[in-house]
């Protein structure tokens, strides 16, 4: 593993190299792709699909309109 000072350096390395403006967006782009990758190596990403599909899919009958504004 790495020491608080090994692990120092390499911030200050990559903050030289890529600037402080350019390192929240390779974080996010990391931390993205390691994200995608744990869950496609789990399976989550296609249960979240059917999750999302089950949940978008229109009702076979709709419900009877009432008139409950007027009155």
């Amino acid at each position: 593993m790495f020491s608080p000072w090994q692990a120092g350096i390499v911030v200050l390395i990559a903050l030289v190299i890529f600037g402080p403006s350019r390192l929240p967006e390779i974080g996010k782009a990391l931390g993205k792709g390691i994200r995608e990758f744990k869950s496609s190596a789990t399976g989550e990403e296609e249960k979240k699909e059917q999750l999302m599909t089950n949940v978008t899919e229109q009702p076979k009958e709709l419900p009877p309109k009432s008139d409950t504004t007027k009155q």
